[in-house]
């Protein structure tokens, strides 16, 4: 089964919980904190496996979790790491973040790899907290969660030429003769229901990867016939090769065809247009093409056109070597631009604040922000220094000036995540 998009959730492991602990031994009064550090938990990771064609190992897994980091232990002895978790996809794969629209990673060559969720920090034993002013102090860290996301997984094929055309034009059957691909041939439209790749190889002994795109239709950019679901794989492709049976057997006209299938093209990814693109002129061995390529060579003056018969091989060795000249001269360019990638977005430079305040109808102050509600979740609230350091690290962020600024008063309750608080100054 071709799959080439899936919708998952992937959860990277959460860090392994520090520890609280004193040296208690004979003879060694007052031996101080020894609690270790969590390990860090486990990072989700995507690599590149060149065996691999399709998504459909992911298909069945709605949610990917990683693994927790072990926790501290006294004697100073840190809890160990998990090991990261490394998921298998094609060459061609695109990870994008469902909430920011932003692409994580765009993994196209063998053994390329990418964290597409990192894996959360050990916390801090006690002994990390240990200060001139505090030197036994009772706080330790819970470990810090993993990050957590939707993300959608797209495969865009990697070839060298995209053949593209109406159904039954003969694309597929074109393959079969230049390849060693068995892409399915019969008389009627959308034989080919999924991509089919084929290593072509040249009369020179070059060679390159060709894609058949299941036929296209007027509308296909918009969700009619098959075509919305694989326009995608065109994007990669650097040659466009537009099939056209000149033979005008099923009653289309040939021109016509070329119109609609360079109008959905262009709906679909203007980009696409402007790729190198030449026209093979199909089926030339049946009567009337000949006239019917005449008519179509006054429409479209300029345009590279060659004249082919798949089934009887007549005219193929031809584009194949223009084919490969062309590839010669054009280097494979990044199909998405630079600023659409996550890392090319610099947080720093954003001035937010890192956290929010509102109000519920029966008087709640709820605070929340990723920033304070990681250090909620990283608190461990079963000792007084732990607490404090909690209510301290609040009102060093602002917290509390800002919930008085906006008119709460002392005793009121304030909530962060399911927890509830009174405020006091």
């Amino acid at each position: 089964m071709f799959i080439d998009e899936v919708v998952i959730k992937v959860i990277a492991g959460k860090g392994g919980d520090g520890c609280t602990s004193f040296r208690r031994e004979k003879y060694i009064p007052m031996g101080g904190p020894d609690g270790g550090n969590g390990g860090k938990g486990s990072s989700i990771i995507f690599e590149v496996d060149e065996g691999l064609r399709t998504l459909i190992d992911l298909r069945y897994q709605k949610i990917i979790k990683g693994k927790k980091g072990s926790h501290g232990e006294g004697s100073n002895r840190n809890g160990k790491g998990a090991e990261d978790l490394i998921i298998k996809v094609p060459p061609g794969t695109t990870v994008t973040d469902n909430e920011t629209g932003l692409i994580v990673a765009d993994l196209t060559k063998h053994g390329e790899s990418a964290v597409v969720a990192t894996g959360g920090r050990g916390g801090r034993g006690n002994r990390a907290f240990a200060t001139h002013d505090n030197p036994a102090p009772e706080i330790s860290e819970y470990g810090e969660p993993g990050e957590e996301r939707e993300i959608k997984v797209e495969l865009k094929l990697l070839a060298d030429v995209g053949l593209v055309g109406m159904p039954s034009v003969g694309k597929s059957t074109l393959l079969s003769v230049i390849s060693a691909s068995k892409p399915k041939i019969a008389a009627y439209h959308f034989t080919t229901l999924s991509p089919n790749l084929g290593v072509v190889k040249t009369i020179d002994n070059r060679s390159f990867v060709v894609a058949d795109l299941p036929g296209l239709i007027e509308g296909a950019s918009l969700g009619e016939g098959l075509g919305d679901q694989f326009l995608k794989h065109i994007e990669r492709t650097r040659v466009i090769a537009h099939i056209i049976d000149m033979s005008a057997f099923e009653g289309r006209d040939p021109y016509e065809d070329y119109k609609i299938i360079n109008k959905e093209l262009e709906d679909f990814n203007p980009k696409i247009l402007k790729k190198p693109m030449i026209v093979i002129a199909n089926k030339m061995d049946i009567e009337g093409a000949e006239k019917n390529l005449e008519e179509f060579k006054k429409k479209v003056p300029g345009v590279k056109i060659f004249e082919i018969s798949a089934v009887s091989r007549t005219g193929v060795d031809k584009v194949l070597i223009e084919l490969a000249n062309m590839l010669d001269n054009i280097q494979q360019t990044p199909i998405y631009e630079e600023e659409k990638f996550e890392s090319h977005v610099l947080y720093k430079f954003k001035k937010e604040q890192p956290f929010t305040i509102s109000k519920d109808p029966d008087g709640t102050w709820v605070v929340s922000g990723e920033q304070v509600e990681k250090l909620f979740k990283m608190t461990k609230f079963t000792t007084d220094d732990s607490i404090k350091r909690f209510s301290n690290k609040l009102r060093k962020m602002g917290i509390d000036d800002k919930l008085y600024e906006m008119g709460a008063q002392e005793g009121d309750t304030v909530r962060i995540l399911d927890y509830l608080f009174e405020l006091k100054a």
